[in-house]
């Protein structure tokens, strides 16, 4: 099982990643400040959600491996960097 997270934590991270590439050539392609940051606005949402999901896959991974204080802590630490974006 830990193979199977460890592969959807990459392959969503390549995702990640392509997708910010073709916004960077879509930025250049269209050449406009304001197309520009829509663009980057996009970004802005897609960004947090791949990083929420990818964590959350960590987290189901080492659900059984770590102790629950642990995994608490963990959880807390998401919280409080999703905390630290929103304010």
């Amino acid at each position: 099982m830990g193979l199977k997270i460890v592969l959807g934590m990459a392959l969503l991270r390549i995702i990640s990643g392509l997708i910010e590439l073709s916004a960077a050539g879509l930025m250049l392609y269209f050449n406009k400040v304001e197309t520009a940051f829509k663009i980057n606005a996009c970004l802005a949402i897609i960004g947090p959600i791949i990083m929420l999901t990818v964590t959350s896959l960590g987290v189901v991974g080492l659900a059984g491996k770590i102790p629950l204080s642990k995994l608490v802590i963990i959880l807390c630490g998401v919280a409080l960097i999703f905390t630290g974006l929103l304010k």
